[in-house]
């Protein structure tokens, strides 16, 4: 286990924050991975699966939160402050990787609220810029105020040191369903004209939609991928407290 200390909060909602924090030299990630990330309380460590928004090349870490009044550790999380210490288990993992997929055609990564946070460091990997003829984000949230990083992604991270690379392959789609916008899963096949044949797809969300994302692939042909065996979609199961 290790410890990390707070270099910056944003709250960007009610619902929503993020924070980046110190990274120790031992911690090694791959784009898209989640690392087990919480804070010590009352002398025992709680921790949830965090995906990492930070891009594998950055000098520090950061991770995008819902705030949970009741959580055990959310209701806490959600109060932190620059100076405080995060703990971090430096063992990564997680099923949203670009060696996962047959490689070849169009990526859509597919997100519902704090879903976004591993889509955030595969934009910025240079791997991933470099294996996809265009790179679609897809983010779907009730308020806009839920969407997280929106100059970054709407500019194509203008100003940053991969505009060049980022800006000419993404596609950035935010939806806001609470505003009339039409759920993802409703525009599967419609107005989201993914090919199926060609395009691979990455799914990052709440349960119920990532199992209609994934039932929507398999009807569709599109074989589960894996590391092991790579196919056309891949999901992350790892989720932080309910």
């Amino acid at each position: 286990m290790i410890t990390e200390k707070v270099i910056s909060v944003h709250h960007w909602s009610d619902r929503t924050f993020s924070f980046k924090t110190t990274r120790s030299q031992t911690f090694k990630f791959n784009a898209g991975e989640f690392a087990m990330c919480g804070l010590n309380i009352d002398g025992k460590n709680v921790l949830r699966a965090y995906s990492v928004v930070s891009p594998p090349w950055a000098d520090e870490l950061e991770f995008l939160s819902i705030k949970i009044p009741d959580g055990q550790l959310t209701s806490k999380l959600q109060h932190i402050q620059v100076g405080d210490e995060v703990v971090l288990n430096p063992k990564t993992t997680g099923t949203l990787r670009n060696d996962a997929l047959n490689k070849g055609g169009d990526m859509y990564l597919l997100a519902t609220g704090t879903g976004l946070a591993p889509f955030m460091s595969l934009i910025r990997d240079v791997e991933t810029l470099e294996t996809w003829d265009n790179i679609h984000i897809v983010h779907s949230v009730r308020s806009r105020d839920d969407l997280a990083y929106y100059d970054l992604l709407s500019t194509g991270f203008a100003g940053d040191d991969l505009e060049e690379m980022v800006k000419p392959v993404l596609n950035y789609r935010p939806i806001v369903t609470g505003e009339g916008g039409k759920r993802i899963t409703a525009q599967l096949g419609d107005t989201l004209k993914i090919d199926p044949t060609k395009d691979k797809i990455m799914i990052c969300g709440n349960l119920d939609f990532n199992h209609e994302v994934a039932e929507w692939c398999k009807n569709n042909g599109m074989k589960e991928g894996s590391l092991r065996e790579p196919g056309d979609y891949v999901l992350e199961r790892a989720f932080v407290e309910k």
